[in-house]
């Protein structure tokens, strides 16, 4: 702030007064403002009111002249739609509105947060469902050791739920410390620091996508357990949910859930269903196991084998950090919103896990490679009638939608990354509906890879399951042990108890999974996990250097010797220049305007130096180095200038605005509000709506331009200035020029 405060001051000292560039500017730059709800009358059977975004106007069979071009007949578009982007077909734009919906304005947020019935199904569905496969992947382990491996399945059962508790009252606290959201990467950057922050965020990407690889090859499973016929073409069907999902989740937070929250709660009511009904069977034989077949052992029954059946066991467990990843989407009180959810979550997941494992353990079911464990206690319990159809169905469907939570949550980690430039900051932009688009759209081609990769086989997936989520288990919870340390408040003795006992108890299974596994899989885990250390501290390395060299500089900037006074534009004649007078009144309405005279200025008909009316227009985001010197090549240039910015909210506008005064406000500025974070439409809406006022103007659109020295970090910056110049390129009258700034 000092600098740019020096800074404006060396302006002034070369600079005509701001009073003297307003004067210059031969239009208005204040077209008006969206109308007031009050001011909207929809039509008799119908919720759209078509007005134009500069200025209130009644709709009617013409359109405004200060509407955009490329309009609907009878006005501009409505206030509640983004406007077209005018650098994509027409054609591109109405199959994105149909298959996403309109798109909502940042106020909709709020609106799109979730309700405890609606969270439960859609954060929870990852770690209800991981029953499914998680019991049975415990025991092909220990059947590998005969029936006395099997012995084993109720102690090692036992510790699994008595992780399930420790961990879920861990993550309680964690909500408690972090009410805005404490996902594992917050927590670990927090109080460990950026490495084990990043080891964190590694850890839960690296679940997110073997989440829905796992959770879309179990549900297939559950799918040819009761059509073996489709046996044959589990990897095509297991695409084409990914495919459903990622459309689903474009759609945002609050369509996804509606859409998933019937299949979860169906799957939570087979499950107890087939639990009672399982449960009254054995005790109809004084809870009497029924022994199984014959086992040949081939392995021996050992310390690593019993591990390795615990480690495999808890993969039960992934899915319970989603609620505190995701403490914003909930309706307030956040907080103790989430809460109670997770409380619902852990005590439904203890409940399912441990009546599968005694309903395997009363009926004497093995794993069987046709036929999941699932299915063949359904078949024991219901026959084949409608039950087993209806527990089928729903193991399937929530199976292949579990993969909604990653959907949910890895977006949300992946814009925090982004934000801490450790990610390409196009991932923390939100798309028309609220969502995280380019994170899902990642998730999405990433996950397909891997299950393609594997071939849709749920055994394959599973020993590469446990590192990710338990790495990040385990810094999440040490990081909150540092929390309670440190903040030592009221209760913080029995917090950090809680946290230590999860964080050790984490740090276990990752050891063990990482060692008893790492030939099955686990070291691809490991290996990701690295690869993606090293990925993001180059790019927070690349931003870092980006960053000092567009920090402002008293002595870096140049200015000239001498004083830059704009010369004023003549206007056409008959025409006045915008200085109160009653000619330049009627300006202000372009239906002023002689249609002859408004023809001859489409025409580009200037052959001549004199002819040629200018105004410089300047989009700027930032006021950095960049920004800057594109300011001081447009004043250079001693033609009239308008700096232009787009903000995505009141606030941010607001903020630019204080820096602007700090700087000294040499130079016009005109602010746009984007309620739809768009950038490029609301830039060429204004421009092609300051041509209709004057449309005798040449408008020069100055870019301020960043030119990375090495082209493979030329998809970290935003690729503004070649679109918005594409967008103008059909504009009559419209010169685009860019100033780089080269890094």
């Amino acid at each position: 702030m000092r600098v740019l405060r020096s800074v404006g001051r060396e302006w002034r000292r070369v600079s005509a007064e701001p009073d003297v560039w307003r004067r210059a500017l031969p239009v208005d730059p204040d077209l008006g403002s969206l109308p007031t709800p009050a001011q909207i009358t929809p039509a008799r059977f119908g919720r759209v009111v078509r007005v134009s975004p500069f200025g209130p106007t009644a709709p009617t069979a013409a359109p405004s002249p200060l509407a955009p071009a490329g309009t609907a007949e009878g006005g501009p578009p409505a206030p509640d739609a983004e406007p077209r982007p005018v650098d994509r077909p027409r054609a591109v734009y109405r199959l994105r509105r149909l298959l996403l919906g309109p798109a909502l304005a940042s106020t909709a947020l709020a609106r799109e947060r979730m309700r405890k019935l609606v969270a439960l199904p859609v954060l929870s569905a990852d770690a209800l469902s991981s029953v499914a496969y998680g019991p049975e992947a415990m025991l092909a382990v220990l059947v590998l050791a005969g029936t006395a491996g099997l012995g084993y399945s109720i102690p090692i059962a036992a510790t699994i739920v008595f992780l399930m508790l420790a961990i879920g009252v861990s993550y309680r606290q964690t909500i408690r410390a972090y009410p805005r959201g404490g996902g594992s990467y917050i927590v670990a950057s927090d109080n460990l620091g950026l490495f084990p922050g990043l080891a964190a965020a590694a850890g839960l990407m690296t679940d997110y996508i073997l989440t829905v690889a796992v959770s879309i090859s179990a549900g297939v499973a559950a799918i040819t357990s009761a059509v073996p016929s489709l046996a044959s073409s589990n990897v095509l069907i297991g695409v084409l949910a990914i495919l459903v999902l990622l459309a689903c989740n474009l759609r945002g937070i609050r369509q996804a859930g509606a859409i998933f929250a019937a299949p979860t709660y169906a799957f939570v009511i087979a499950m107890l269903a087939l639990i009672v009904a399982g449960l009254v069977d054995a005790a109809g034989r004084d809870f009497h196991t029924v022994p199984h077949p014959p086992l040949n052992a081939t392995e021996g029954l050992g310390i690593l084998l019993v591990m390795r059946a615990f480690a495999s066991g808890a993969t039960a467990m992934t899915g319970i950090e989603a609620i505190s990843n995701a403490v914003p989407a909930f309706k307030p009180v956040e907080w103790r919103n989430a809460r109670t959810t997770l409380s619902w979550m852990v005590g439904l997941l203890v409940v399912l896990f441990a009546g599968i494992i005694a309903l395997v353990h009363f009926s004497g079911i093995l794993p069987r490679s046709q036929e999941t464990v699932l299915s063949q206690l359904a078949h024991l319990s219901f026959g084949s009638g409608p039950m087993y159809v209806f527990t089928q169905a729903a193991t399937a469907a929530v199976l292949l939608l579990a993969a909604n939570t990653a959907f949910n949550d890895f977006p949300r980690v992946l814009s925090l990354l982004a934000r801490d430039d450790h990610a390409p900051r196009l991932f923390a932009r939100m798309g028309d509906r609220l969502a995280f688009s380019n994170g899902i759209i990642l998730l999405s081609v990433a996950a397909g890879l891997v299950y393609v990769a594997f071939d849709g086989r749920t055994a394959s997936l599973i020993p590469l399951y446990a590192v990710g989520v338990f790495l990040a288990f385990t810094l999440s919870q040490a990081g909150m042990v540092v929390h309670w340390w440190r903040l030592r408040d009221r209760h913080w003795r029995k917090s950090l108890l809680f946290n230590a006992t999860g964080s050790l108890l984490s740090a276990i299974v990752l050891i063990t999974a990482g060692i008893t596994k790492f030939t099955e899989g686990a070291w691809v885990a490991l290996v990701a996990v690295a690869l993606f250390l090293v990925v993001t501290t180059r790019i927070r390395r690349h931003y870092d250097t980006v960053a000092a060299a567009l920090r402002l500089q008293r002595h870096a900037i140049e200015l000239p010797h001498h004083t830059i006074t704009p010369r004023a534009v003549v206007p056409p004649k008959g025409v006045e220049g915008v200085d109160g007078s009653p000619a330049s009144r009627e300006l202000r309405d372009p239906r002023a305007f002689d249609e002859t005279e408004r023809a001859r200025g489409a025409e580009e008909a200037e052959e001549v130096p004199e002819e040629i009316r200018h105004l410089s227009l300047v989009p700027i985001q930032t006021l950095d180095r960049a920004g800057m010197r594109a300011l001081a090549y447009a004043a250079s240039l001693q033609q009239p200038v308008l700096v232009i910015h787009v903000s995505t909210g009141a606030a941010e506008a607001e903020r630019f605005r204080d820096q602007w005064l700090l700087w000294g406000d040499h130079l016009p500025l005109q602010e746009l509000v984007s309620p739809y974070r768009a950038v490029i439409a609301p830039l060429v809406n204004y421009i092609e709506a300051l041509h209709h006022q004057r449309p005798d103007l040449t408008l020069t659109v100055i870019l301020p331009e960043i030119v990375v020295s090495q082209r493979r970090y030329s998809a970290l910056h935003s690729r503004t200035a070649p679109r918005l110049r594409r967008a103008l390129r059909p504009l009559r009258k419209v010169v685009v020029t860019t100033v780089p700034f080269h890094v």
